[in-house]
């Protein structure tokens, strides 16, 4: 092996940041592949931005280069820096980005060693579907390009964001390669039933509830989602949506709910930490992804899976590829307000054919178990390696 880190090929991993202070979907996968890949035979080392924690919570393996709060200037001269240091420590066989703008600054001193980009999204996209203005937009699509072009693999969470790098970025088709994000199994497969999760969460027994996990931002899907709530009180009512997340919408979210005179039926939860998400999962009877534009995968829809409880999607994105292989209708006519409240009130009423909670989990463990999704990447590292010409375990990945 090369390098200084013990236990097979080393990859040095770019994170965003570190997941349980940071809570996003690419800071998921790098924190559950950091923990994981070294069973598929890696050795890893990763730098994000953050606090102390990570080094200590990582047993080393995972350090700071920057607090979140830094100013670009400071946080691009220490990416720049951490990067540099981390390679004459730990020489490692291949990088591995999981966001352009901790990777743009340090490609100079990556020229030498292969690299693979986790595209976890497009970020200039959504920027601007997000209400970013046209300068910024442009400046994070060629910082995006920058480091594209470098990189010799890419893994996509989904068809949707494979066809996004190949049309918006360019990206030659042999060199994308679809990866599934992943969930811990096992901790969402909690003993709990629904009766006693709502106790423990001072939730309603006698009331059919659907749970949202959300950052709250436009693209969302959460005002059409509220909308839909003033058809599915209708027709169900008693039905209580929960919305957990927060974001920058939340003040026009709860104007919006007294607007609508949702106050009965619509509940913001605010933060639900980590530990509680598999209890919240496990008590509702539905979960829903209203997504509008640019969801590249659904990593909550996974976790309700996990816990047992079915998810409806909008046709957007990678949403219908997370439960394809699911009997029952999971994927909705469409991602309107309509749409919305048609599929919430079949599911809610019988109507709509659902898997039930050992379908839910079993569908999830095997597909997306942690462990089986960084066999996959490890593949792909395994690709790119064999490239070079640098040992690999088992080739290029198909």
């Amino acid at each position: 092996m090369n390098g200084a880190v013990s236990g097979g090929r080393a990859v040095l991993q770019l994170g965003l940041g570190w997941f349980p202070e940071s809570h996003g979907g690419a800071e998921n996968v790098f924190y559950h592949l950091a923990n994981h890949l070294p069973g598929a035979g890696f050795s890893v080392f990763g730098l994000v931005l953050g606090s102390g924690a990570a080094e200590a919570e990582s047993g080393r393996r995972v350090a700071s280069f920057a607090p979140p709060t830094a100013s670009l200037p400071r946080r691009m001269a220490a990416a720049r820096a951490g990067v540099g240091s981390a390679l004459r420590r730990h020489d490692p066989d291949l990088v591995a980005s999981h966001f352009a703008l901790n990777t743009v600054a340090a490609l100079p001193a990556l020229r030498h060693r292969p690299l693979v980009v986790h595209f976890h999204g497009p970020w200039a996209l959504e920027s601007a579907a997000e209400g970013a203005g046209p300068l910024a937009v442009r400046l994070k699509f060629l910082i995006e390009r920058l480091v594209y072009r470098r990189a010799a693999r890419f893994v996509v969470l989904s068809r949707a964001f494979e066809t996004i790098l190949r049309e918006r970025y360019r990206v030659p088709e042999e060199r994308i390669h679809r990866v599934a994000g992943g969930v811990d199994a096992t901790r969402f497969a909690i003993p709990e039933d629904r009766p006693t999760a709502r106790e423990r969460l001072g939730w309603p027994q006698g009331r059919p509830i659907v749970l949202t996990v959300r950052r709250l931002v436009r693209r969302m899907g959460l005002t059409a989602l509220l909308d839909a709530m003033v058809e599915l009180r209708a027709r169900v009512p008693d039905a209580l949506l929960l919305i957990a997340g927060r974001g920058p919408e939340e003040e026009a979210l709860r104007d919006r709910i007294q607007a609508l005179g949702l106050e009965d039926h619509v509940r913001l939860l605010g933060f639900v930490p980590d530990a509680r998400l598999p209890l919240a999962y496990r008590a509702a009877d539905l979960c829903v992804m209203p997504s509008q534009a640019l969801e590249g995968f659904g990593l909550t829809a996974l976790e309700s899976l996990a816990a047992g409880t079915p998810v409806l999607v909008t046709p957007v994105g990678g949403l219908p590829e997370v439960v394809e292989g699911l009997d029952g209708d999971l994927v909705l006519d469409g991602a309107d307000a309509p749409a919305l409240a048609a599929g919430l009130a079949e599911a809610l009423t019988g109507a709509r054919r659902l898997p039930g909670r050992d379908a839910c989990q079993t569908y999830a463990r095997r597909h997306f178990d942690w462990p089986v999704i960084a066999a996959r990447v490890g593949r792909v590292y395994d690709g790119a390696l064999a490239e070079t010409g640098l040992p690999s375990n088992d080739g290029p990945a198909s």
